[in-house]
């Protein structure tokens, strides 16, 4: 019997796409499956967290995840991306950088403490960082199979200094955001962060999805492009950018 999309608590966007909100940080995990092959955007906060992410999104596949994307390299989208052994990771060019790092692995190590993370999970996790394969700089095309492709774009520095989206072509199309754009919250701009350039990441995500597209922020509801233009309005009067 195949299991569906709401027994497992996940969120059907389009014919086999969709995402879960994870526990705890309110983190976006999204799945996208093709013929054979199968696309995790972002792994959850913890090494246990992503074993059962892998679980999940195999059961809803009915096969193994084979791609792997990181939006960005903060502690609960990235310390489970080591349960995806064998798949193919993706992350905007330099994001290795943090993660090889001293001082990179330190502050990841640190930010997850400091918002509650176990250490002995953020120290497990930080030992396995599982490093990106596929650096990319513009857009690159996955071929999922079954006529699935989906796009991912280098769209920062905005969020962190290593900024990837993922657009899933369709009707409707569906855009994970990752950080660039967040619901349940007002966007948090770290040491990493640049501001200056947000909201002109957030006109290139804009014309990534286009008008009628869902974008799927990295925390909290999917929303829609008034959302997203609304959040860049925001940012820039937020950080004194000039529109």
């Amino acid at each position: 019997m195949t299991v569906t999309w709401e027994e497992l608590r996940w969120e059907r966007l389009a014919t086999g796409v969709g995402r879960c909100r994870l526990p705890v940080w309110d983190c976006t995990a999204g799945l996208v499956v093709g013929a054979g092959a199968a696309l995790l955007i972002d792994a959850g906060s913890s090494l246990a967290e992503g074993v059962r992410l892998r679980a999940q999104a195999e059961e809803l596949a009915g096969h193994r995840v084979t791609h792997l994307a990181l939006t960005h390299p903060h502690f609960d989208h990235v310390f489970g991306a080591a349960a995806f052994a064998g798949a193919e990771v993706f992350g905007a060019v330099g994001v290795d950088t943090v993660f090889t790092a001293r001082h990179g692995r330190e502050e990841l190590r640190a930010d997850a403490v400091g918002n509650g993370l176990d250490a002995h999970l953020a120290d497990e996790a930080v030992d396995a960082l599982a490093l990106p394969r596929h650096h990319v700089s513009g857009e690159w095309t996955l071929d999922l199979g079954g006529g699935r492709q989906v796009l991912l774009a280098n769209v920062g520095p905005a969020h962190t200094a290593h900024d990837l989206v993922v657009l899933v072509p369709g009707s409707p199309e569906v855009v994970f955001c990752g950080d660039l754009v967040e619901e349940s919250g007002e966007p948090q701009a770290g040491r990493d962060a640049v501001p200056s350039h947000w909201p002109a990441a957030l006109d290139r995500l804009l014309d990534l999805g286009g008008e009628d597209a869902l974008y799927v922020p990295g925390h909290g509801a999917v929303v829609d492009a008034a959302f997203v233009r609304a959040q860049r309005d925001a940012l820039a009067d937020r950080f004194g950018v000039s529109l």
